[in-house]
C-alpha cells in the first residue's frame, strides 16, 4: 500500500536525521564540545521523536480509514463510518465529510439526507461545514427547488467561511437555473459576475446569464451587460484557454465541482472562442 510505504520512509528518515544529529560530533569533536552540541540539539531531538511518535499514533488508529480509501471501496467505507456515526455517535467533520461523499459516489443521496438530519441534531456545525455536499444531494436527486432552499438558508444564516460562500451563492443561483426560477436566478450570477473573485464562478455566472437566463428574463439588455461585464473580468484576469484550464484544475476533484465539470468546460470555449473570434 502507497501510504505504508509512505509511513515507513518517512520514519526511515526521521530516525535517520536523529541518529546523525545524535553521532556527528562524536565523529569530529572532544566530549566537551559533544556534550554542548548534544545540549544545544536536545528540544529538536524532542520534536522528531514526539513527531515520529505522533505519526505512529495517528496511522495505527486510523489505519482502517486510510487503507479504505486507498482502495476506493465505497461500500465497505460508508459501512465502516456508518459505525462511527450511527452507532457510536462520532459526528465529526471529518466523519460526516467522508460518509456523505461515500454515500453521494454511491448513489444513495436518500441516505446522504439521512446522514443530515442525525448530524444536525448531533453536530450541526459539520452540516455548515460540508452543506456543499449536501446540497450536491439534492442537485444530483433532482430536488432542485429544495436545493435552492437549502442553500438560501447557509447564504441568510451569514456564517460561511471565505471559500465556502461565493460558492454556496453560486449553486443557489445554479439550483435556481435548474429549477426553472430564471428570475431568480439572474441577481443571484449579476452578483456574481460584478463581485466574486474566483474567476470559475465569474466565468460560469456570465456564461449562465448569456446562454439560458438572457432568454428568460424581462429584461434581456440589463442581464447581457452583466454576463459581458464578467466575461471582460475573467478575460482581464485568466488571459488564455490554457489558463482557464489550470485555474479549472485547482478546484479539485470534489463532487460539487464534478456536477458542474461539462460547464466549466462549455464556458471556456464561449469565453475564449468568442475572444479570439
Amino acid at each position: 500500500m502507497k501510504f505504508k510505504i509512505l509511513i515507513i520512509a518517512f520514519s526511515i528518515i526521521i530516525f535517520l536525521v536523529i541518529a546523525i544529529i545524535v553521532m556527528l560530533p562524536s565523529l569530529f569533536a572532544g566530549t566537551d564540545v559533544m556534550a554542548t552540541f548534544r545540549l544545544m540539539t536536545l528540544p529538536m531531538l524532542i520534536f522528531m521523536v514526539v513527531l515520529l511518535v505522533g505519526m505512529g499514533i495517528f496511522f495505527f488508529f486510523n489505519y482502517r480509514l486510510l487503507s479504505l480509501l486507498e482502495r476506493e471501496d465505497w461500500p465497505a467505507l460508508a459501512y465502516y463510518l456508518e459505525q462511527k456515526c450511527f452507532t457510536k455517535g462520532n459526528y465529526s467533520n471529518r466523519n460526516v465529510r467522508l460518509l456523505a461523499s461515500s454515500y453521494l459516489v454511491l448513489t444513495d443521496y436518500v441516505s446522504v439526507l439521512k446522514l443530515e438530519s442525525k448530524t444536525m441534531l448531533a453536530n450541526p456545525s459539520a452540516i455548515g461545514r460540508n452543506l456543499l455536499l449536501f446540497g450536491t444531494a439534492r442537485i444530483l436527486s433532482g430536488n432542485y427547488t429544495e436545493a435552492a432552499a437549502f442553500y438560501k438558508i447557509y447564504l441568510d444564516k451569514g456564517k460561511l467561511s471565505r471559500k465556502d460562500k461565493p460558492w454556496t451563492r453560486f449553486f443557489y443561483g445554479f439550483s435556481l437555473l435548474l429549477s426553472g426560477s430564471f428570475k431568480l436566478a439572474q441577481p443571484e450570477f449579476a452578483l456574481l459576475t460584478a463581485s466574486s473573485n474566483d474567476c470559475i464562478i465569474t466565468g460560469l455566472s456570465a456564461y449562465f446569464l448569456n446562454k439560458t437566463i438572457a432568454k428568460h428574463c424581462d429584461n434581456a439588455i440589463e442581464c447581457l451587460s452583466a454576463s459581458e461585464n464578467g466575461r471582460n473580468r475573467v478575460l482581464n484576469a485568466v488571459k488564455t484557454g490554457a489558463k482557464w484550464k489550470k485555474e479549472a484544475a485547482k478546484l479539485g476533484s470534489d463532487i460539487h465541482i464534478a456536477i458542474i465539470k461539462r460547464y466549466i468546460d462549455e464556458t471556456e470555449e464561449w469565453l475564449y472562442t468568442a475572444a479570439s473570434g
